[in-house]
């Protein structure tokens, strides 16, 4: 088993079309970003959240992402590209349930993000 562990406020870069009409944060979006990539991995999971227990103008410190968020997200009935696209993570996470919410925790260090690989087992050959 291997735990990354990251740390430091990421950059969310909008479009041309200014900010989208979505809502969420940094980490939220972040884990939406991570959530396509990990799509059908079993091994593989993320949490990304704020210390301060929010994550942009949200009432969530961030989200939890795995191999199952985007088919958890259609099958809550949100679109996981469209939500990448309107910048609508927060609503996306809601519905498919991977919102952390620890409320405000008086602390601001940094953002926190824990990548967690577990792989597969190593089957004998003999």
């Amino acid at each position: 088993k291997t735990c990354v562990i990251l740390a430091g406020e990421t950059t969310v870069k909008f479009g041309q079309g200014g900010l989208g009409s979505g809502k969420g944060g940094r980490c939220s979006h972040m884990a939406l970003l991570v959530a396509r990539h990990l799509r059908g991995l079993d091994n593989w999971c993320l949490v990304s959240a704020g210390t301060d227990g929010q994550d942009g103008p949200c009432d969530s410190a961030g989200a939890f992402a795995d191999g199952h968020t985007w088919l958890r997200g259609r099958n809550a009935g949100s679109e996981p590209e469209e939500a990448v696209a309107k910048f609508d993570s927060y609503t996306f996470f809601d519905k498919e349930g991977g919102l952390i919410r620890t409320g405000l925790t008086g602390t601001n260090v940094m953002d926190l993000h824990l990548l967690l690989c577990h792989p597969a087992e190593a089957k004998s050959t003999t």
